[in-house]
């Protein structure tokens, strides 16, 4: 009778054992010649699910394999920690959500924007949900024209700003329409610069207590020599990444690096109320916005919902190949980060083949 209960416990609390190589194989039908390589990691709420894995290579050039760990940039999915830490800032009384954010950004910066936008207008709340009508500066030609001819070029804040403003129109009135926007995030960036007297490195990791949740390895680029000693080879359309600037997408839009370990960790914080000091700060982070014309996502602060396999999930994803999922329904949390982007669907194959397995 003992022997049965035992074996009984451990089908309960190891449900998952032996699934690891079906997990390994799902990554390896992944990688293919246009896709070199993929990370992942599943963890679930409970813990007893835990694993991660890497499959394919760090650089098509020298055929190096992936290893579980290796960092990568995260671009996007870098606005949840933004949104996050804006969160915090209001629960610390710096600052409002429906404060303007002309309120908390240089004067310079307001000046730039009061040439295009309502200033008078636009609240903090609306820039974390993208509905302030910015035009996103990385949709003008001129931003990837200047990537493509001089990957190295070195960008400011500012200088993205005013090509936002020289380039493109407002998108409608400020609170009407959702319009993604990293524009309005490199704001939020600036904010959280202001008022924790810190870079966006620090700012976040101190808003947000990063180290005290053991993850080391998520750095802005350029900030820690291990983290970026471990960044893989990214690319688009066929075309090595690696040596771009960083500064394309280091402002609060995207900027970090991170492991896929790392990330579904912080979201289990994030969903665990281990990250605001106030659980009803999660439920602000995840209050559902409407438009009177639909919008294309549904955006949150910092992220937005999916449907996979019938089942509403948490996410963000970033440019390069990143997404980080977290479903209620089933308390689980999956990261992934493709070393190209993959195409076709809003949700990464992997998780919906995984989920397949389990």
């Amino acid at each position: 009778m003992n022997r049965i209960i035992i074996v009984c416990l451990l089908i309960l609390y190891f449900p998952f054992q032996g699934k690891g190589q079906e997990f390994q194989d799902i990554l390896e039908s992944e990688v293919q010649e246009n896709m070199p390589g993929i990370l992942f990691t599943i963890l679930s709420e409970d813990g007893r699910i835990s694993w991660s894995g890497a499959a394919g290579v760090s650089e098509k050039g020298s055929g190096e394999q992936l290893k579980v760990g290796q960092t990568f940039r995260i671009a996007s999915v870098t606005k949840t920690f933004v949104a996050a830490s804006i969160l915090r800032l209001m629960e610390m009384d710096s600052l409002q959500l429906e404060d303007l954010l002309s309120e908390h950004i240089s004067p310079e910066h307001n000046k730039i924007l009061s040439e295009d936008y309502s200033m008078d207008q636009i609240t903090i709340r609306q820039v974390l949900r993208h509905s302030a009508g910015f035009f996103d500066h990385t949709h003008a030609p001129e931003f990837f024209n200047t990537i493509l001819s001089n990957p190295k070029h070195e960008w400011t804040r500012t200088e993205q700003l005013q090509l936002g403003v020289e380039k493109g129109d407002p998108i409608g009135s400020p609170g009407h329409q959702f319009s993604y926007s990293d524009t309005g995030y490199i704001l939020l960036g600036e904010i959280i610069e202001k008022y924790s007297q810190k870079d966006l490195d620090e700012g976040i990791k101190y808003l947000l207590r990063l180290e005290d949740l053991g993850l080391n390895r998520t750095d802005f680029e350029r900030k820690d020599p291990v983290t970026d000693s471990l960044r893989i080879h990214q690319y688009f359309q066929g075309m090595d990444t690696y040596e771009f600037s960083p500064t394309l997408d280091y402002y609060g839009g995207g900027g970090l690096l991170s492991t896929t370990n790392e990330l579904v960790h912080f979201f289990k914080a994030l969903f665990q109320n281990q990250i605001f000091e106030k659980p009803e700060t999660l439920g602000i982070m995840l209050e559902p916005a409407s438009y009177e014309t639909k919008a294309s996502m549904d955006y949150q602060m910092g992220m937005y919902r999916v449907q996979i396999k019938g089942m509403m999930a948490y996410t963000h994803t970033g440019f390069w190949g990143t997404q980080v999922l977290y479903i209620p329904e089933k308390k689980l949390f999956m990261a992934a980060n493709y070393s190209s982007v993959w195409r076709g669907s809003a949700v990464a194959p992997v998780f919906s083949k995984v989920l397949e397995v389990l």
